[in-house]
């Protein structure tokens, strides 16, 4: 059975941030190097199998990124076949620096781990 996932745009994004929304970030640590949105946390899609539990939304479905919305997307997939709400955020980091979003580039700051 195919499970149906949410998806939102940058703009839905950045307002569910500001309420208090959790972003997280699937691509590979050398991707977040370069560049990751400063509120994002990070969870390797490659890790998912031993971290999955660390995406929780809290009152709200998690939003989880990518680079394009392709690995988020499957993401949102099995989490939501997990029990955990989360929505796709449609056209990934490339979406989210085109719309002017603040960014942090480089290795200027540590992932931040959810614990």
């Amino acid at each position: 059975m195919a499970v149906e996932i949410t998806d939102i745009d940058v703009a839905e994004a950045r307002r569910r941030l500001a309420a208090g929304a959790k972003l997280f970030d699937v691509r590979e640590q050398s991707e977040w190097d370069e560049v990751h949105a400063p509120e994002a946390t990070l969870v390797p899609m490659s890790e998912l199998v031993a971290r999955w539990q660390e995406i929780d939304g809290g009152d709200t479905p998690a939003m989880v990124i990518c680079h394009s919305g392709g690995r988020s997307a499957r993401v949102v997939a099995a989490l939501e076949q997990s029990g955990v709400p989360a929505v796709n955020v449609v056209g990934g980091m490339t979406a989210w620096e085109q719309s002017g979003a603040e960014v942090v580039r480089g290795a200027q700051s540590e992932p931040r781990h959810e614990h």
